[in-house]
């Protein structure tokens, strides 16, 4: 298994958008959208352009996970589209926590960020044990610092303060 900055093939967004769907709609029931979710179609100019990345996690040359990170302004950035397939996901893989702390490991040494914000479904209860285990905290949607759009289904927001 490997973990790649994103890089447009047409392959790549139609696997995305699988992992996308299935982790949305066909595991958590949410009813999103692809519509409602333009910035797959668009990741080097939403997320690589300004100063955030993208990364993909492949096995045997599928994409099996993937996460993001839209830079805000010079302070803030969001984590969006934290995704694996079940399989890869806990013991042995790990494969959320190996992408997480790719993102992390861009965020300290590529960008002057101090704050990273995501949004997350309330119902998605082992992604909010994920988000805290790694030092996020749960804050009121009116202390969310930044405005961006997101596919709100009865969110939760979630803040970690990045410390150098």
């Amino acid at each position: 298994m490997q973990i790649e900055r994103y890089s447009y093939s047409p392959q790549t967004v139609a696997e995305l958008v699988d992992l996308i769907m299935y982790c949305q709609n066909t595991e958590a029931h949410l009813g999103i959208k692809m519509r409602e979710q333009a910035d797959v179609f668009e990741i080097s100019q939403y997320y690589q352009k300004n100063g955030g990345d993208f990364w993909v996690a492949r096995d045997q040359g599928q994409v099996v996970g993937s996460i993001g990170l839209l830079k805000c302004n010079e302070k803030v950035g969001v984590l969006k589209k934290f995704f694996t397939y079940p399989t890869y996901r806990g013991r042995p893989q790990r494969l959320g926590q190996h992408l997480w702390q790719t993102l992390a490991a861009y965020v300290q040494t590529e960008t002057q960020l101090t704050q990273l914000v995501l949004d997350t479904p309330e119902a998605e209860t082992r992604s909010h044990y994920f988000y805290e285990k790694n030092g996020f905290q749960r804050i009121d949607r009116q202390q969310l610092p930044v405005s961006y759009a997101f596919p709100d289904r009865e969110s939760l927001i979630y803040s970690k303060t990045i410390t150098r």
